[in-house]
């Protein structure tokens, strides 16, 4: 009995980080959208979503409000690469969003499942099954046919969305690794990430240009009633995000978080076409965008399938007491 009890618990825990995730991810993408349409520098608007965590976190471990660790210099040259991969990806992200609409910029970023089994094969994973290859490739086959149909196409934001599905591979894949290795919590790998990237995000709106006349804009823009509200609902989603993404990857997987990203994908999606604007409706769109979430759900389903197969054979050998 007790044994159920906590299988039951690891499920529920699962789930929630899973849906959690999901939803978190959904709304941070029109919350940012609708924030870049007011206000372009999009380097700047992360430096502040780091900043709002890394301050957040810190306090409240001194108030007690979080059980996260010290800073711990090893473990910070160890996380260094993580931050700096996710720091690219959302950069490259928030530039693709101010040229692509929503609808193509979540079909672009389905295509990561792809990355992440791409990555798993030549990092001895293995390969992927049938249904699985299948599936990603419908995916890519949806992003080619809606992309010929894209009358808003934007050559600089489809790239700047492409770099970022490879450097959401790379961090979502070094989050699992870091979680597993280091027995780090979520909160923990969150502050470490923020702490980490200051620097480094500094440089670069210091780099591109954004600075100081990002800042200059920004305080003019804070007499706006409605841009508060937005620009503050983007900090805190900043930090929710962060925060489901790294607990679903510790207590899931990366492969799980791709999966969700996919599910998510498909109400956003649809959403898109309504919200915000920015899309040109073309049969070549509405195609591609349909093919391309077939193969996100047909994805989804295969890996449920799979890991559905491997927790049936894992009881048997429980059963027979194979190791």
């Amino acid at each position: 009995m007790e044994i159920r009890a906590d299988a039951e618990t690891s499920s529920f825990s699962s789930l929630f980080a899973a849906v959690s995730y999901g939803f978190a991810s959904m709304a941070m993408v029109f919350i940012n959208k609708a924030v870049l349409m007011q206000y372009a520098y999009s380097m700047t608007l992360l430096t502040l979503q780091q900043l709002a965590t890394s301050l957040l976190i810190h306090f409240g471990r001194k108030m007690g409000c979080t059980k996260a660790r010290e800073l711990n210099m090893t473990t910070a040259k160890r996380l260094l690469p993580l931050s700096i991969f996710y720091n690219a990806n959302v950069a490259f992200a928030l530039a693709s969003l101010k040229g692509v609409n929503i609808p193509m910029y979540i079909a672009i970023k389905r295509l990561t499942p792809l990355a992440v089994l791409i990555t798993g094969c030549f990092s001895g994973k293995g390969k992927p099954t049938t249904q699985v290859t299948l599936s990603v490739t419908l995916t890519a086959a949806g992003v080619l046919v809606a992309a010929l149909g894209d009358f808003s196409f934007d050559l600089f934001g489809y790239s700047m969305a492409f770099v970022s599905v490879f450097f959401q591979t790379m961090y979502l894949v070094l989050v699992e690794k870091s979680g597993a290795e280091d027995g780090l919590s979520s909160v923990e790998i969150m502050f470490y990430n923020s702490f980490l990237s200051l620097p480094f995000l500094m440089f670069l709106i210091i780099v591109t240009g954004e600075f100081p006349n990002s800042l200059s804009v920004l305080f003019a823009k804070s007499y706006s009633f409605s841009f508060l509200v937005i620009l503050t609902l983007s900090l805190v989603m900043g930090i929710v995000l962060n925060f489901t993404m790294f607990l679903c990857t510790i207590v899931n997987s990366a492969l799980t978080t791709t999966i969700v990203g996919v599910l998510k994908g498909v109400v956003s999606t649809t959403l898109g076409f309504f919200l915000l604007g920015g899309v040109q409706v073309h049969a070549l769109n509405v195609a591609g965008l349909v093919i391309n979430t077939a193969g996100g759900v047909w994805y989804s389903f295969a890996k449920y399938q799979q890991k559905k197969a491997q927790i049936s054979c894992s009881n048997i050998d429980m059963i027979f007491g194979i190791e």
